[in-house]
């Protein structure tokens, strides 16, 4: 989702999603999912009294008034102090404090894949997945013929290094790996 913020105010304004009802049910599902696999993971490494997901945050890169709206974001409760906007907005303006941002891909794919992907990059975000579980990102990303895709991005000397994972591929995540969970387990959520 992408959303338009003033400086001061706790108010979201223009937020546009482009996603459809059914489409919007499909990724509440997913995240749901997403989320209590991740809750269990954080206590299993021993982090649940330091890491959180917030039910609503927005992640604001460092132009204009623009921001966007992560499907799920956790974030660091011992560096949350720095977001100077965190307490009164629920904005996050730097990496410092965010461990792991996660798209769910809708109609309005280009977002995640391009805009969302350099802007995260640019900020530093350590890791951000690209959940893409109806085909709907562009050729070049998820095959052709176009194939559920889960993505794995890592933040490595400043750049992302995407890794791809399909089917019954265990995914491997940076943050979290000891994460039992496979793409096919998300993509069997939408159907």
């Amino acid at each position: 989702m992408f959303c338009r913020v003033s400086e001061h105010s706790r108010f979201k304004l223009n937020c546009i999603s482009g996603s459809t009802s059914l489409e919007f049910a499909k990724k509440n599902l997913i995240a749901s999912l997403l989320i209590e696999k991740l809750l269990i993971t954080i206590r299993e490494i021993a982090k649940g009294d330091i890491w959180f997901i917030p039910r609503e945050s927005i992640v604001k890169p460092n132009r204009n008034q623009s921001g966007y709206e992560p499907d799920i974001i956790i974030l660091n409760q011992e560096t949350i102090g720095t977001q100077t906007r965190w307490k009164s907005e629920s904005v996050i303006q730097n990496a410092s404090s965010v461990k792991l941002i996660v798209e769910i891909v809708g109609s309005n794919w280009r977002d995640d894949y391009y805009n969302k992907f350099g802007d995260y990059e640019e900020m530093g975000i350590p890791e951000y997945w690209i959940v893409d579980y109806a085909e709907l990102g562009g050729r070049d990303f998820i095959g052709n013929p176009k194939q559920p895709a889960f993505f794995v991005c890592e933040l490595v000397d400043g750049e992302y290094v995407k890794k791809l994972f399909r089917g019954g591929d265990v995914i491997v995540s940076p943050t979290f790996p000891k994460l039992n969970l496979t793409a096919q387990q998300i993509f069997d959520l939408a159907l």
